[in-house]
């Protein structure tokens, strides 16, 4: 069914081409200009423009935010001091047995008693080596002459013995 037009009678006035290009053209300028604005993306949007310039936002980056100096510096770089001595602390006893069963200073040692001389290094640690048995010893109260003054001792038991005659 058709509707009754209020005016019957009245034309449809046809649009001439030119205002027909005229509003392709508003179409396409209208169309062109949707969406974000450029930047949108890189620029944060338009969230903060204006009432969050005083906070600061959050620095979305993981990790330390310590800055790293680049170039060559003057200062030092601190580091974490280390023990003097790396190994656990021996008794005195524990450690002269282990420097009477080092293999490098008995090597050393062997050398030096054939007479070869050794390199400035190796006398160096023969030496430190050395010096250290006797401070252990000291504290120990031990010294080398030990095992000598038995056997003298026990010679001369022996010799009382023969004197006095009694085998």
């Amino acid at each position: 069914m058709k509707k009754p037009s209020s005016n019957p009678r009245s034309k449809v006035r046809r649009k001439t081409r030119e205002e027909l290009n005229q509003e392709g053209r508003e179409r396409k300028r209208e169309k062109k200009h949707r969406g974000n604005v450029s930047g949108s993306r890189a620029n944060g949007g338009g969230e903060s423009s204006g009432t969050g310039k005083g906070k600061l936002q959050k620095d979305p980056r993981v990790g330390s935010k310590k800055p790293i100096p680049l170039g060559v510096t003057d200062t030092p770089v601190n580091k974490q001091h280390k023990p003097k001595s790396e190994k656990p602390m021996l008794s005195p006893q524990a450690e002269l047995e282990m420097l009477e069963t080092d293999e490098r200073l008995d090597a050393l040692l062997e050398r030096l008693e054939e007479g070869e001389t050794l390199s400035a290094d190796d006398q160096a640690w023969v030496d430190a080596k050395l010096d250290r048995i006797d401070e252990l010893m000291q504290k120990l109260g031990l010294s080398y002459d030990d095992d000598e003054d038995d056997e003298e001792e026990e010679g001369r038991e022996d010799m009382m013995r023969l004197l006095k005659g009694g085998n």
